[in-house]
């Protein structure tokens, strides 16, 4: 009687300790925070790979809406002045052909053109000379109106082809304000500077402090002005771009190399 409940004892203690290694059972505070340590560690990294994709999608999409806003924005600019230019031009002529009856886009611009071309031959002839002198005779007896022809004039001269009346004749460079330092500016006109023992050629040089309108004249030395090979319509863009259409490379003219040889020999 006795061994068989010692027999019983043991098979059921045996029993406990097999079901004790199959079934995991409730430890302390430390197991489960250890056993919940993977499972929260991988949630963040999910977490983590999920913000650094956000934020590298972000940086892409905001470069190329940026990338398309740059090329974009220039040539809408260029089509929208361009449609207001030939609407603008447009206008002059096409009432007159909608009198007739007439309503043809794009005719009254040509007729625009044209007109004005027509000018452009008129006015290089000796009559043509005479006329525009006769009606500048009358404009500038006029007191309000002779000053906004006369401001008119200077900035349509300063793009003039005739090399005559051009009002800027060059582009210059020239040292300002301090040693080391350039300005870009626009040769107007030379005068010759007398005193009692010789005298000295001095170049006129506008040098625009606000696109093309404000700026400074500086007389400079002749031999110290440098002449980039540019020509003017090119530096008139170079300035009212703010520099940005400027060259990478700018070449000095044939004419301003000995100039400049021989002054760093003289300072030298």
């Amino acid at each position: 009687m006795a061994d068989e409940k010692a027999a019983i004892a043991i098979s059921s203690r045996d029993r406990e300790r097999d079901l004790q290694l199959l079934i995991p059972v409730a430890g302390s505070p430390n197991d489960v925070a250890a056993s919940c340590k993977p499972s929260s560690s991988s949630s963040s990294s999910q977490q983590t790979g999920r913000e650094t994709f956000y934020r590298v999608f972000r940086s892409w999409a905001s470069k190329k809406f940026m990338t398309g806003c740059v090329i974009l924005f220039p040539i809408a600019i260029t089509f929208y002045i361009t449609w207001w230019f030939i609407h603008f031009v447009d206008g002059f002529f096409s009432p007159i052909y909608a009198k007739l009856g007439i309503n043809i886009f794009g005719l009254g611009f040509a007729t625009s053109v044209s007109f004005i071309f027509l000018v452009g031959v008129f006015m290089s002839s000796w009559l043509g000379a005479s006329v525009l002198a006769l009606g500048e005779w009358f404009i500038k007896r006029m007191p309000f109106v002779r000053h906004i022809y006369n401001a008119s004039k200077q900035i349509s001269s300063a793009i003039s082809p005739d090399q005559n009346t051009k009002a800027f004749k060059e582009v210059a460079i020239i040292r300002h304000p301090r040693i080391g330092e350039y300005a870009f500016g626009f040769i107007t006109s030379t005068v010759t500077l007398q005193s009692y023992s010789e005298e000295e050629e001095l170049c006129c040089v506008y040098v625009p402090t606000n696109h093309l309108y404000i700026g400074d004249v500086f007389l400079v030395n002749s031999q110290d002005v440098i002449r980039p090979n540019l020509s003017v319509r090119e530096g008139i863009e170079i300035v009212v771009s703010g520099g940005m259409s400027m060259p990478q490379i700018l070449s000095i003219l044939d004419s301003d190399i000995r100039p400049i040889d021989a002054r760093r020999r003289t300072r030298s």
